[in-house]
């Protein structure tokens, strides 16, 4: 398989499930209706678990342009390959964003707009502070690919990375995702977020553009600062 398509396909079963828990748990006349923290931290860990699972033997399993760019930096991946996994991860972002909406679209149409679609698809914060906010995504992704960087020089077998990636970002979500989503990851918020903005979902709120640089650019920074302590170490 290409590695361009894995992370396309990498990056469509990770969205489709996250996204499709937060649905299932804020949209009217779920079975599962009522938002609960550590579902949705062990929900988003095992989503990470099962696209690193689709795409890892073919591209690595990035699923992340944050994950992309630092290892970019770090020497271990090649800058010419950057571009090609960053749309390859946003448009399996988009993708699995749009499953989503077929999956739920009459729970989209029973649910009033005051009650906030867009949290299914992309993160907010919690208080609304663009410093901190941005600091919150720096923080989380530093704190995801440092421990990343050192999952990969343990001596484990290839087949339990991926439980150990879902752990890390199920740890991620209850430690530093209360504050703004923990996107940790701009692809898992700028494709669904562009989703939302352009699919006929029934009672849409505003798509909020004016906050989607946060958990774009704070992750660039978080990981590139992760690989550069980890190259002090």
């Amino acid at each position: 398989m290409s590695p361009y398509i894995a992370e396309i396909l990498g990056t469509m079963i990770l969205i489709m499930f996250g996204s499709s828990l937060l649905a299932g748990l804020t949209l009217n006349k779920t079975l599962n209706q009522g938002t609960n923290w550590i579902v949705v931290t062990l929900g988003w860990g095992f989503a990470v678990m099962l696209g690193v699972y689709v795409s890892g033997p073919f591209s690595g399993g990035h699923l992340n342009p944050a994950v992309t760019i630092a290892l970019a930096v770090n020497g271990t991946f090649s800058w010419g390959k950057v571009p090609g996994y960053i749309l390859a991860q946003v448009l399996g972002a988009f993708v699995g964003s749009a499953i989503t909406v077929v999956q739920y679209y009459p729970h989209f149409k029973v649910t009033p707009r005051e009650i906030g679609t867009r949290g299914i698809f992309c993160t907010g914060p919690a208080i609304p502070t663009k410093l901190f906010n941005f600091l919150s995504e720096v923080i989380g992704t530093f704190a995801f690919m440092f421990c990343v960087l050192f999952i990969g020089v343990n001596k484990l077998a290839d087949g339990l990375n991926p439980i150990l990636l879902g752990a890390l970002v199920a740890a991620i979500g209850m430690s530093f995702g209360p504050t703004t989503g923990y996107a940790i990851n701009p692809a898992r918020d700028f494709g669904p977020r562009l989703a939302y903005a352009l699919l006929p979902i029934p009672n849409k709120s505003d798509p909020e553009w004016s906050y989607a640089w946060i958990p774009i650019l704070g992750p660039i920074v978080g990981s590139i600062l992760a690989v550069a302590i980890y190259n002090l170490v």
